[in-house]
């Protein structure tokens, strides 16, 4: 007989979802809660929404956080994603073919 370990997010008695690792659960877990917390926010706002919108919007910005996060600070997060591969495979390359021509000796 095998044994199969499943890690179920609950909320208000209902099952969200349900994942293989207990990080996967605890991650989706966290977004609910940010959702939450901005639902409240957005509930509280001078904003008309209705509650399927607020919901939504909740969801859609809980699970964006990195982003809006970024965009909260000022940065453009297409500029930030972009900028992070370029620079960091760029320079590696280029410094260790001149350690290797350094540490070669001209022959001719």
């Amino acid at each position: 007989m095998a044994v199969i370990v499943k890690f179920i997010v609950v909320r208000n008695g209902e099952e969200k979802m349900t994942f293989a690792t207990k990080k996967e659960a605890d991650d989706y877990d966290k977004m609910l809660d940010i959702a939450d917390n901005v639902y409240e926010f957005l509930e509280d706002a001078k904003v008309k929404l209705d509650e399927t919108q607020l919901e939504s919007i909740a969801l859609l910005l809980a699970e964006n956080r990195e982003k809006l996060m970024l965009i909260l600070r000022g940065i453009n997060p297409k500029k930030q994603e972009i900028k992070k591969p370029d620079s960091a495979a760029a320079p590696a390359p280029k410094k260790a073919k001149a350690k290797k021509e350094q540490s070669e000796p001209n022959l001719l």
